[in-house]
């Protein structure tokens, strides 16, 4: 039960519908996440990118949350069928999907809505809904990692990764617990719309554009005793010299530490490596210098500290699956779907 390739908007001023499906037992600040984020994406003449609906299963009323009050939706499942994307967001109420693995009749039944190529997202356990519907069959994806582990024994099929912040297969889209929804859903107005759209709505929602590390980094572990340095330092150093070779005890240094020390204190706080952190770092160097400029791409290549457009090309092609040159002509083009690609 895989979906085609995402539909395009079409006609005069058409917009990208995303409508949100509330499930009892929602979370409020995860429903909450798709009307923020894509509700703030706005064109070069101010106009709105997308439209957002909510509904729910039902025909239009209150939908209980995990909180002590309810929210009123006004629209049920039919209008599903209007998506160009479809959000889930987690429920604490999942009963037979999160014990057993499969839907509801009820569920099943406004699912059967959703129209072939509409692109699919789940937030933290909204995961659950996805596998049970087969939409994850044989897909990579994840979800919060405290449920990562129920998640891989109920559906064997997924190959899920309970390290990162959120899985890009293309037109199906998961996320990590809570706030990596709202990572995900910037990651697709950027996808969208570009690097320039997606940064304005983070300024205006005052979060970070980006995240740097996955799960591991949230996941509970004895504190570091208070006179033990940080690697703070270290990064605004290299973020501040991307254009130069950065060497492992040149990051060291800067916190005073030995190489070894320093690369278990990076891992702890960030959650990878030092040098996959730096890489991810001069990757977001050159796509926003691809999409923002008219350099030449040997000389976006050294800026990023790639050196070479070989080098570049090798990098691009790995995280993202498109050359720089493609990335290019997609994002100085109109927005279009890029390759897919799984995000760090």
């Amino acid at each position: 039960m895989t979906p085609e390739p995402p539909r395009k908007p079409t006609g005069p001023g058409a917009r990208h519908r995303v409508v949100v499906l509330a499930l009892d037992g929602l979370l409020p600040f995860e429903l909450g996440i798709p009307q923020r984020i894509f509700g703030m994406a706005r064109g070069p003449d101010g106009r709105r990118l997308y439209d957002i609906v909510t509904c729910s299963i039902r025909p239009p009323g209150p939908v209980d949350t995990d909180a002590d009050f309810a929210v009123l939706i006004a629209n049920g499942p039919e209008a599903l069928a209007t998506a160009d994307t479809v959000v889930v967001p987690a429920s604490h109420e999942l009963g037979p999907v999160y014990e057993d693995g499969v839907l509801t009749p009820e569920l099943a039944a406004a699912l059967a809505h959703i129209r072939p190529r509409t692109r699919l997202v789940s937030i933290c356990t909204g995961g659950y809904v996805l596998a049970a519907a087969g939409f994850l069959d044989g897909r990579p994806a994840t979800t919060h990692w405290a449920h990562a582990e129920h998640f891989q024994r109920l559906f064997p099929k997924v190959r899920v990764d309970a390290d990162v912040l959120f899985v890009d297969d293309g037109d199906v889209l998961t996320s990590a617990g809570v706030a990596a929804g709202i990572d995900l859903c910037l990651h697709l107005v950027r996808r969208d719309h570009g690097t320039a759209v997606a940064n304005d709505v983070a300024r205006r929602t005052v979060v970070p554009p980006h995240r740097d590390g996955g799960q591991a980094q949230y996941i509970q572990r004895p504190v570091p005793q208070p006179q033990a340095a940080g690697t703070t330092a270290a990064r605004a150093w290299a973020l501040a010299r991307l254009h130069e070779p950065i060497q492992l005890r040149d990051l060291a240094r800067q916190e005073s530490l030995s190489v070894r020390t320093f690369t278990r204190r990076f891992r702890e706080e960030v959650g990878v490596s030092p040098g996959q952190w730096l890489t991810r770092q001069r990757v977001e160097r050159a796509r926003h210098l691809l999409e923002s400029t008219d350099l030449s791409i040997d000389q976006i290549a050294r800026d990023a500290g790639f050196g070479t457009a070989q080098s570049m090309r090798q990098h691009l092609q790995g995280a993202l699956g498109v050359t720089p040159t493609a990335y290019r002509r997609t994002f100085r083009s109109g927005g279009a779907t890029p390759a897919p690609q799984r995000q760090p």
